[in-house]
């Protein structure tokens, strides 16, 4: 026989599904290609692009908490002396309450008064009759003169004539202060007391600590740096890996890989990569061996047509001869192409298309197409009731060529029967469609590889079966593949032999939909 397939007990093979490119369109003027894409030219490496954007992050970061921060220190330190001033006043207006009647002059009571306080540092009570100080008690760091620094009394006396009560000023040889005064009559005197809360110490207190702490946000600046510089290395290893490997792969060469570390996003992206490497690898295999099967297989027949085109006579009897050979094996050729074709369409996945189909109508439709194959004693032994999801087509052409091979190896008048069951229930139930012919059959030997691409079966004799390209088979076992199921052969040799599929077909509730009656014979 021409073609066989594998044992009934050997696994399917898995079928590697790669698209193929579609020829683009071409028209019979060129259009303007369109202009190039204007490509952002990068100065840093990615690795110092990283760093950089987290220094300047960190550095904006920390200017901004450092600044924020000081405003809230300086704030808390103006409402802290507008709180102090606050509670003098009302500190005096109650003693004024309580004591102002047992005091005769302002004076007295200003000394009495003034002579209980105890005033912290930053902190100056001035007491004051007609405008003029009697009294004072000073929390500023006693200098030369008496209000503890220069210009001291004069700003005193502004403040004490002043038509305002309360406010802020700044003094440049004390800095800024926030002060009240409380007026008051005694006897026949008029006093003041003027509270005075200098900050100008506090906030050099702040601005010290802002500057201490400026100076350990450098020092971790460096050291955030550095671990930006060893992170973004570890995070660009992976894609300098990639990069690498990209570099490694050649024409002819699609074997590299990147290791893949982890179940991160940088993992992910290996992964991915990989996995188009393995498409890649799949699709050049495929077509490598396409041109290879068709350089082996057209070689013979190109030869040929060369050949006897080469040595045309004039003679009319040996022209037609020679163009009846030449077209046979420009036939042949096609065919070959043809065949070729459906297997590398095979590792596409969109090569069949399952649907719910009844097994009967499908055996019935397949036992007629095969009676006008060749003159043979047809016989439909059994026919499966039920339905199944499959590719009804495929399937066709499947046992439509197993009936073509079993014609090729018979002659006129012999029996070939042809048959459909259901196997095994539930989840395991099989379908098996088989073809069974009177020839030769098949040596136990080419059982084992008659399902590969140019492999023929032996005669009786030993020699080689030259009948057929030897892709017939193939195509069938492609399609089993497909379909997640096997192909088989049953054969002693000399005694015909059975070339079966079995095809997966659980139980299923889905409906069933009306054959192709158009189907084209593929054989």
């Amino acid at each position: 026989m021409t073609d066989a397939t594998t044992d009934a007990t050997t696994a399917p093979i898995p079928v590697v599904a790669t698209p193929s490119p579609r020829p683009e369109a071409r028209s019979e003027t060129p259009a303007e290609p369109p202009p190039a894409p204007r490509k952002r030219i990068r100065a840093l490496p990615a690795r110092w692009r990283i760093t950089a954007w987290i220094i300047a992050s960190t550095v904006v970061t920390l200017l901004a908490v450092g600044l924020i921060g000081r405003s809230i220190f300086l704030a808390d330190i103006a409402q802290s002396a507008n709180a102090d001033v606050e509670q003098e006043a009302l500190e005096f207006h109650r003693f004024l309450d309580q004591s102002a009647s047992d005091f005769t002059s302002a004076d007295a009571l200003l000394a009495d008064y003034l002579g209980r306080q105890s005033v912290h540092a930053g902190e100056v009570i001035v007491g004051a009759v007609d405008g003029a100080p009697v009294a004072l008690a000073n929390g500023l760091v006693e200098g030369e003169t008496t209000m503890g620094f220069a210009g001291g009394e004069a700003l005193a006396a502004r403040l004490l004539s002043s038509t305002a009560k309360s406010g802020t000023v700044s003094s440049s040889e004390a800095g800024p202060l926030r002060w009240g005064r409380v007026d008051f009559t005694a006897g026949d005197t008029e006093g003041s007391l003027l509270v005075m809360q200098f900050t100008e110490a506090q906030s050099a207190a702040v601005d010290q600590s802002v500057i201490t702490i400026a100076w350990v946000a450098f020092a971790g600046l460096l050291l955030s740096s550095g671990v930006a510089w060893l992170v973004a290395g570890q995070i660009l290893a992976p894609v300098r890996e990639v990069h690498r490997v990209a570099r490694e792969i050649s024409e002819h060469d699609l074997t590299a890989r990147v290791p893949v570390e982890g179940n991160d996003d940088i993992a992910a992206v290996a992964t991915t990569f990989n996995q188009m490497l393995d498409r890649l690898e799949g699709v050049y295999a495929t077509q490598q061996r396409f041109v290879d099967d068709a350089g082996h297989e057209l070689r013979t027949p190109i030869t040929i047509v060369r050949g006897h085109l080469e040595l045309l006579s004039d003679d009319p009897v040996e022209r037609r001869e020679t163009l009846r050979l030449v077209s046979g094996e420009l036939d042949r050729m096609s065919r070959i192409v043809t065949d070729l074709l459906v297997l590398a369409r095979a590792e596409q996945p969109d090569f069949v298309r399952v649907a719910g189909c009844d097994i009967a109508s499908l055996t019935l439709d397949i036992e007629a197409k095969a009676q006008a194959l060749g003159d043979r004693r047809w016989q439909l032994m059994e026919v499966a009731e039920g339905q199944a999801r499959l590719d009804p087509q495929r399937i066709t052409q499947a046992v439509l060529q197993l009936a073509a091979n079993a014609v090729q190896i018979t002659e006129p008048g012999d029996r070939i029967r042809i048959g459909s069951r259901f196997q095994g229930s539930g989840p395991d139930r099989m379908l098996r469609l088989w073809v069974q012919d009177e020839g030769p059959g098949v040596a136990p030997a080419d059982a084992e590889r008659i399902f590969e691409r140019f492999v023929r079966g032996t005669t009786a004799d030993g020699t080689a079966a030259r009948r057929g390209s030897g892709l017939g088979l193939a195509i069938v076992r492609a399609i089993t593949d497909a379909h997640g199921g096997s192909a088989w052969v049953d054969s002693t040799l000399g005694e015909g032999a059975t070339f079966g599929l079995d095809i997966p077909a659980p139980n299923s509730a889905d409906p069933i939909i009306p054959l192709d009656s158009t189907l084209a014979k593929e054989a």
